[in-house]
């Protein structure tokens, strides 16, 4: 996990290192034409010092400069004719003279006029999925894949309103969330029963972001969790302050997916306080997934982490029926 300036940073050392490869690359084929063919060699440093020569002749006066550029400019001509002719003869193309860039449009640079460059766009993009560890759902959960169709119209005992109408309010919030994330900081907590859509959404508006480049880190609770206790207890090489923790603190977004279904103790719940609390003192936008009620999380996680949640985060209430199980049943 690293954030936005880190990415930036080692692409820019990327593309570095990859036009300096494609230049010495070109230089290898060079010199390699050139013992094929050696009278190359010879017309390239002719061509080399009738530049310089040209350049001279800026200082002459007018009427001498032009005579002595029109005499330089003839065998210019000469020398390129020439040394065409041989690439002919020894079937040399064109291309094998150019440095051959990955990317012809910004000569891997990154850059076009002083803006990203549409294939340094994707690398960040590219990057930030490689960090987020969401590349096993890329392309499956997404908000144009979203369907509101196995939601119920009717209403939901003990609920206001149906599972539809719920759904809905929940989807535009999502979608709100996202929209404005570089704008406003905000949080979510995604509660309720199992099988209604919270992973779903969670990995929308994960992937909504990472195709715009914004770093995200995406985890289930136990794999969170058993992250920390290793780095904790396993790896004392390791300090938190350039460590994973470190690191969940710093992503701009970060979703914990199944809070509730970790082991429990009394480390889980001090390191989920500190990870909740520190960014909303540092404005770092959190997403939380729970099967539990809202009384279940102030129970487990004691009080001052249900503060939190419930003070700082907008809670989304799911309710309904499996989606799931409607969807399985459907396909039977």
């Amino acid at each position: 996990m690293a954030d936005r300036l880190e990415v930036y940073r080692r692409l820019l050392r990327r593309y570095d290192l990859r036009r300096t490869q494609a230049k010495r690359e070109a230089e290898e084929r060079r010199q390699a034409l050139y013992q094929q063919v050696p009278r190359l060699e010879e017309i390239d440093r002719q061509l080399q010092l009738l530049g310089v020569e040209m350049a001279k002749q800026a200082i002459l006066s007018p009427q001498e400069m032009e005579q002595t550029l029109a005499m330089l400019r003839q065998t210019q001509q000469q020398l390129k004719l020439e040394k065409e002719a041989l690439c002919q003869q020894h079937q040399i193309a064109p291309e094998a003279w150019q440095v051959q860039y990955r990317c012809p449009k910004c000569e891997d640079t990154g850059f076009v006029e002083g803006r990203p460059c549409s294939c340094f766009s994707q690398a960040l993009v590219e990057e930030a999925y490689a960090a987020s560890n969401l590349s096993h759902l890329l392309g499956e959960d997404t908000f144009d894949q979203f369907s509101l169709a196995y939601y119920s119209t009717q209403p939901f005992a003990g609920e206001h309103g149906s599972p539809r109408e719920n759904m809905e309010r929940i989807l535009s919030v999502c979608l709100r969330f996202t929209k404005r994330f570089t704008k406003e900081t905000e949080h979510l907590l995604l509660y309720g029963s199992p099988g209604l859509g919270k992973t779903f959404l969670c990995s929308a508006i994960a992937q909504e972001l990472l195709q715009r480049g914004i770093p995200v880190f995406y985890a289930t609770a136990p794999a969170l969790f058993l992250q920390l206790e290793k780095e904790q207890f396993h790896e004392e090489e390791e300090t938190e302050a350039n460590g994973f923790f470190a690191d969940l603190l710093s992503v701009d977004l970060l979703i914990i997916d199944d809070l509730g279904t970790e082991f429990f103790t009394s480390f889980t719940a001090s390191r989920l306080f500190a990870l909740i609390n520190t960014r909303l003192l540092e404005e770092k936008s959190t997403i939380i997934s729970t099967n539990l009620s809202l009384a279940d999380l102030a129970e487990r996680y004691t009080d001052r982490v249900a503060s939190r949640l419930m003070g700082s985060f907008t809670a989304l209430k799911f309710f309904g029926d499996d989606i799931r199980l409607l969807k399985k049943f459907a396909k039977q």
